[in-house]
């Protein structure tokens, strides 16, 4: 469970309830059908450049070593925050 400030909690709650509203908020209908545009394209043959490439030898192997690594203890705890309440009726 992550810990959230009541500095970053109203934002992330309104966003969430505004993204739901923007998605299930609103009816949309078509009113006009979409048209592509004319295009003449008049092409010739052409070639992609070669290359002639010497590459470096790569050896890849595995070591053991001892190296030191963090260790962090992550703890909870229940607190009772006010959080906005939305309700959303989409149209008919």
């Amino acid at each position: 469970m992550m810990r959230v400030s009541k500095k970053t909690a109203l934002p992330l709650l309104l966003s969430a309830a505004l993204l739901s509203v923007s998605t299930t908020g609103c009816k949309v209908r078509q009113t006009q059908e979409g048209e592509m545009p004319d295009v003449d394209v008049k092409v010739k043959g052409g070639q992609a450049p070669k290359y002639d490439v010497d590459t470096a030898k790569v050896e890849v192997s595995k070591e053991k070593r001892d190296v030191n690594v963090p260790k962090v203890n992550v703890s909870t705890e229940k607190r009772e925050v006010e959080v906005p309440k939305v309700n959303v009726k989409p149209p008919k």
